[in-house]
């Protein structure tokens, strides 16, 4: 470990990261040295979405890093314990679990079909129940553990309760397990936190789902997210602990103020549950 490669040495697992904020925070977190480790279900080219689990892979190792891809279902128990299987066998140990994978369906109630409330649900609470528990035994032997979830600070307001009541139950419950361990494991000296953006991110999700390309020219580049995931990792974990983190306010921390070079333009889009 390096002070120009502070994560060398250091292994995180990650579930998706084939593109987006997952496979940024992986190249970032390869560039700092990090062994990278992705469970995702991409293996081969979607032509409605860049990237495969193996592309990832190959991007964190350009930047630096060391990469395993393993093809599999966070949702399915057996793929998740042969991530973690394949990540010791391969590097050691596990220091970071990183929750990324997320299933987004922004529905009302009547326009939900009960088959996407299922993978909401599956993917976002079951998947991150499934991984973290599996890479317990591991961040109990790091010496700088942490367990970090892409879930939003939970909002009460209901502008934001009754927009879309499933998905956001679904990110909520991501939130309270991680902030739930965050207490559980204090005395296991595992910090566990959420980080959300405070603006749109351009994302395939964003392209797709959530206004197209006028959203994408008013959201940030992934990169914000992850280098605000990276400061995370490297902060002290009985300092740094159940706490529900707003990218901007990590980077502000870290002594930046100037968020142009993330895009987005001068109006940028705030995110869902970031009241202005």
């Amino acid at each position: 470990m390096t002070a120009a490669r502070p994560l060398a040495g250091r292994t995180l697992l990650m579930s998706g990261g084939s593109r987006g904020i997952g496979l940024a925070m992986g190249v970032a977190a390869g560039r700092l040295g990090a062994n990278v480790v992705l469970l995702a279900k991409t293996a081969t080219p979607d032509p409605r979405l860049p990237g495969t689990v193996h592309t990832a892979a190959q991007a964190i190792q350009d930047a630096g890093g060391q990469a395993l891809a393993v093809v599999g279902d966070v949702r399915e128990e057996a793929d998740v314990q042969r991530a973690v299987d394949e990540a010791v066998g391969r590097f050691g140990g596990i220091d970071f679990c990183v929750n990324n994978a997320s299933a987004l369906a922004p529905l009302k109630t009547e326009e939900l079909p009960l088959k996407r409330f299922d993978l909401m649900q599956q993917v976002q609470l079951r998947g991150t129940f499934l991984l973290t528990r599996a890479a317990l035994p591991h961040l109990r032997r790091a010496p700088r553990p942490h367990i970090l979830s892409l879930s939003p600070p939970i909002n009460l307001a209901p502008r934001w309760m009754g927009l879309h009541p499933a998905y956001t139950m679904a990110k909520y419950g991501m939130t309270l397990l991680t902030l739930g361990w965050a207490a559980e494991f204090s005395e296991a000296g595992i910090a566990a936190n959420t980080l959300w953006p405070r603006t749109l991110i351009a994302t395939a999700a964003v392209q797709n789902l959530l206004g197209g390309d006028a959203s994408m020219q008013r959201a940030r580049a992934p990169e914000i997210m992850a280098d605000a995931a990276v400061a995370i990792l490297q902060r002290s974990p009985r300092d740094c602990t159940g706490q529900s983190f707003i990218d901007e306010d990590v980077l502000r921390a870290e002594g930046i103020s100037d968020f142009s070079g993330y895009g987005g333009g001068p109006d940028v889009l705030l995110d869902l549950y970031v009241d202005p």
